[in-house]
């Protein structure tokens, strides 16, 4: 590689804040360097009484990552059946940030290393992750050589921690309810329901402690919100499920035989609630899949395992059509539904068609197998031979208790049974649509065509940013809905009160079968925008001196900005830009973000854009400065020049959206004015006009103070109006005497 390709990639690392890198740490073609030096001499006695007493304390390390040493780690193992004190190649956990704070190698902060004790092929887990990325969020793996005390331990896959980083990458948040779905002790026995999402364990969320792993702060109501909704309110469950990465994740599980799953022991996933208040899987833990796993399927079918003949065969709809021992309520209670029926299917169709029928899978892994090879001939505590390693790609192996098949065993067999499956074939045909937004007064309208042939339902399906839930709506080939002639396979719809920008995909079936365009929808989709409507967005507040008003979710009293949407326009923010800098108008894109008519949006300007994407890269200044809104043209959309702003104290337009700047009373993510009219124990007070000049009515049977912006004591009254001819244009504050803890903001004009 050339020093100019070095240091684009150094520029990289330091601009993206670590984005990059933390790919490029987990690229698939690459086997990593890892070398473990424990500090304790007899570090295996203490690792292996570690996990005998159940503990999850750590052991101290230093480690060397592809040639970079860090001090000061935390090590223990990792996981629960490919742990076993009495071998040597136990799986390690690693966090780096253990004793030093911050401490991460590439914007990774943990390291999880499995030993591949179930997969002589040593591909599955890696192979099986890169296949999952392309229909939901899902870890990064590849392979790590490790060494402990400079003597080879072995190769191992290095996978991607579902973490807080994880989440950020993903989600774009980390603060919402996540839970990792494993029981802290896995029930194997008839009617063990592990984390099944049933409701059998009662109306209190704390019931559920057992079976699921709490990873927020709080989040026991939502959690039992979803179960609840889920077993008995399932025509409303998409209102908090994301029914669609449910149906991709029950779809991968069951092409690729994965039943270290839900569908086995239900264990093996997570769940995050999104910014849109939607629940969504993760999948973790593919190290089993490709039909190495075949304990269970929790069906009446083959509750006590299935072999290889039975995996390529496996029906996906078994736990529709046969009795679930175990209850499994993500899977009946949604496929129950026809139309998600089809769309599961579809989802196994596009599965197959870009991985299985064209042999995508076979050459991808012919490609990693060249590249381990010489790595698992010299890694001499594999759990397999050699030969083992080789023929496992297309021939099974004996394992100690059951059979590992050969991965193109299974999966061309499964590939042909799938491709010939009820609901596979005779979907419709999803040809060319357009998507054309206009403005219509002072809203927005998009009309949308689609051209279908073959169905008899067609959707389009759309959100105005990510921090919105997509929405269906049908469209009609009947001459009335812009579709053109009644029956000519054009179908249409309008979107009123549409936003400048749209995420959209459609969805169409018939008697047979459905589709999706794009056909990995929603996990891709098309988008489209016009400009962002003039005078439709302002900087309506800011606050450069936060000290203890209104805290980010970590906590943090963090300099902040608020926008308003002043208009009758859903508006989303993703093509546009914050910055304190007039001659770099792009120093800060904002996020795929809509606010809604009257709604506000908050950045925070703390240059830590590790906590979300709502986290500026630039600060605001304690000695004032320009802050200035623009669009991806460098079109200035609003801006504002503050002044030294001293302690809690805000600069906000007054009145609300429209008005100057002036300092004032904080009203985060809330009305400027909203403190013109308060109720005091049941007692509505009132101060108007607000804005006032000359004269200032005080509706309040009792005395008050006044103070000024700075908190100078103005005057002591009870009187109702007050002669206010000689106060200076600004801010006051009308503070009732007695037991009132809050006051009325009124402002002075000339």
């Amino acid at each position: 590689m050339s020093s100019c390709k070095y240091l684009f990639f150094a520029l990289c690392f330091i601009f993206t804040n670590n984005i990059f890198s933390q790919n490029n740490f987990y690229d698939i073609d690459t086997v990593r360097e890892c070398r473990i030096y424990f500090y304790d001499t007899n570090w295996d006695y203490i690792l292996d009484s570690l996990y005998a007493l159940g503990e999850k304390d750590r052991l101290l390390a230093d480690i060397r990552i592809d040639g970079v040493d860090y001090d000061s780690v935390g090590v223990r193992y990792k996981g629960f059946s490919s742990v076993d004190v009495n071998r040597l190649k136990n799986p390690f956990n690693i966090k780096l940030d253990y004793i030093i704070e911050n401490q991460e190698h590439e914007g990774i902060e943990k390291l999880k290393l499995s030993n591949v004790i179930y997969d002589p092929s040593f591909i599955r887990e890696v192979l099986s992750y890169e296949i999952v990325r392309k229909y939901m969020y899902a870890p990064q793996a590849n392979f790590m050589n490790l060494y402990i005390n400079d003597t080879l331990w072995g190769l191992y896959t290095n996978v991607e921690a579902v973490n807080n980083d994880f989440l950020i990458d993903n989600f774009d948040s980390k603060y919402n309810s996540f839970f990792k779905c494993n029981p802290e002790n896995i029930d194997i026995q008839i009617g063990g329901e592990n984390s099944n999402l049933s409701n059998t364990h009662g109306t209190d969320s704390m019931n559920y402690s057992p079976y699921y792993d709490i990873r927020s702060d709080n989040g026991w109501s939502d959690l039992y919100s979803l179960i609840d909704l889920l077993n008995n309110s399932t025509d409303s469950i998409n209102n908090i499920l994301n029914v669609d990465r449910v149906l991709w994740m029950h779809a991968l599980n069951y092409t690729l035989i994965n039943f270290d799953s839900y569908i086995g022991y239900s264990q093996n996933y997570y769940l995050y609630m999104d910014q849109s208040s939607q629940w969504n899987p993760i999948i973790w833990d593919l190290n089993m899949s490709f039909g190495a796993f075949r304990l269970t399927d929790a069906s009446s079918l083959y509750f006590n395992g299935f072999d290889i003949p039975q995996a390529i065969n496996m029906d996906p709809l078994t736990h529709l059509t046969h009795f679930s021992v175990s209850p499994r309520p993500l899977l009946r209670n949604l496929l129950i539904n026809e139309r998600y029926r089809k769309m599961y299917i579809a989802h196994i169709r596009t599965i197959v068609e870009e991985n299985f029928i064209n042999q995508g899978y076979y050459v991808r892994s012919q490609d990693i197998y060249n590249l381990i090879d010489q790595y698992v001939q010299n890694d001499t505590n594999k759990f397999y031979s050699y030969n083992d390693f080789v023929i496992n790609l297309t021939s099974q192996v004996s394992l100690p208790s059951s059979i590992c098949p050969g991965i193109t065993q299974l999966m061309d067999g499964r590939s042909n049974y799938l491709s010939s499956y009820r609901g596979y074939l005779g979907e419709p045909q999803i040809i060319q649509h357009t998507f054309n937004i206009h403005p219509l007064s002072s809203t927005l309208n998009a009309k949308v065509t689609v051209e279908v042939n073959d169905a008899s339902y067609v959707s389009l399906v759309y959100r105005f940013g990510k921090n919105d839930q997509f929405k269906y709506i049908e469209m009609f080939d009947d001459g009335n809905h812009n579709d053109g002639s009644s029956g000519d396979g054009i179908y249409g719809c309008e979107i009123n009160n549409c936003s400048n920008m749209v995420d959209y995909y459609f969805y169409a079936d018939n008697d047979s079968a459905g589709v999706f365009d794009p056909v990995r929808a929603a996990h891709n989709y098309y988008t489209t925008s016009i400009n962002t409507p003039s005078n439709s967005l302002v900087i309506n507040e800011l606050m450069s001196n936060n000290k203890n008003i209104a805290s980010d979710p970590s906590g943090q009293y963090e300099d902040w900005i608020e926008l308003y949407n002043n208009s009758n326009i859903p508006i989303n923010t993703n093509k546009l830009y914050l910055s304190d800098t007039i001659t770099n108008l792009n120093k800060w894109k904002l996020p795929s973000y809509v606010i809604y008519p009257d709604d506000y949006l908050i950045i925070w300007a703390d240059e830590d854009g590790s906590q979300g994407e709502r986290h500026s890269n630039f600060k605001l200044s304690n000695l004032g400065e320009t802050i200035i809104l623009s669009d991806s043209t460098s079109n200035i959309i609003d801006s504002v020049t503050y002044l030294p702003q001293a302690d809690n104290i805000s600069y906000a337009r007054i009145p609300n959206a429209i008005g100057d700047f002036t300092n004032t009373n904080p009203t985060f993510s809330a009305n400027n004015d909203a403190s013109y009219f308060l109720n005091f124990n049941n007692e509505e007070v009132s101060v108007f006009p607000n804005p006032f000049n000359n004269f200032l009515n005080i509706n309040f049977d009792g005395s008050y103070y006044v103070f000024d912006v700075v908190g100078r004591k103005v005057l002591l009254s009870d009187k109702k109006i007050l002669n206010t001819s000689s106060w200076q244009p600004g801010i006051y504050f009308i503070h009732l005497n007695g037991n009132y803890q809050k006051s009325i903001k009124a402002v002075k004009v000339n």
